[in-house]
């Protein structure tokens, strides 16, 4: 009788360390679909602006396509090389002011991910309505900038893999975004 009750704890231990497994597993699944899910967003957004052939379709393809591609309610886009800048939204793409640009690019880390009361000026009419905005900096050997992507609901999202992912959006808008004088 003894041992039945030693086997019956054991296989209730064992069932319940199966059903631990087996929920772990599912979460490193669903992180897995999501990462890859991300990254196949972020390729397909780099394609995209990989096929703009002026600086007014790569600003359309970024403000305009990408809310779809990346799943964000907004973009919003600044630039500044050679003492002359350029900002724009889904609205408009239009003059700004290179030291503004300065100083907005100077954000502390490539890919800064925050909530806010409001969106920053740069998503024009839409700021009213974002309440979590991801900052990517945007750096190269004549200009520097930055893409703004915006949320209407706050999010929480920060994770490294998410960050190195916006990391390489951000490097290749840059390296794109040389390749026009904007003068």
């Amino acid at each position: 009788m003894q041992g039945n009750v030693l086997e019956h704890g054991s296989v209730q231990s064992l069932r319940q360390r199966i059903a631990e497994v087996e929920q772990t597993n599912g979460e490193l699944l669903a992180f897995a679909r999501g990462h890859s899910g991300a990254a196949n967003a972020i390729h397909e957004a780099v394609l995209a602006m990989m096929e703009a052939d002026s600086l007014e379709s790569f600003a359309s393809i970024v403000t305009c396509e990408w809310p779809a591609l990346l799943g964000v309610d907004a973009v919003a886009l600044a630039w500044s090389a050679d003492d002359v800048a350029f900002a724009a939204d889904r609205t408009a793409l239009r003059r700004f002011e290179p030291r503004m640009i300065v100083r907005l690019a100077g954000i502390d880390r490539p890919v800064t991910i925050r909530e806010v009361d409001r969106g920053h000026p740069l998503f024009g009419e839409e700021a009213e309505s974002i309440r979590a905005e991801i900052a990517i900096r945007l750096s190269g050997a004549r200009g520097i900038g930055l893409i703004l992507l915006g949320e209407h609901q706050a999010t929480a999202i920060d994770a490294p893999a998410v960050s190195r992912l916006l990391r390489f959006v951000g490097r290749a808008a840059s390296v794109i975004l040389e390749r026009w004088s904007l003068a």
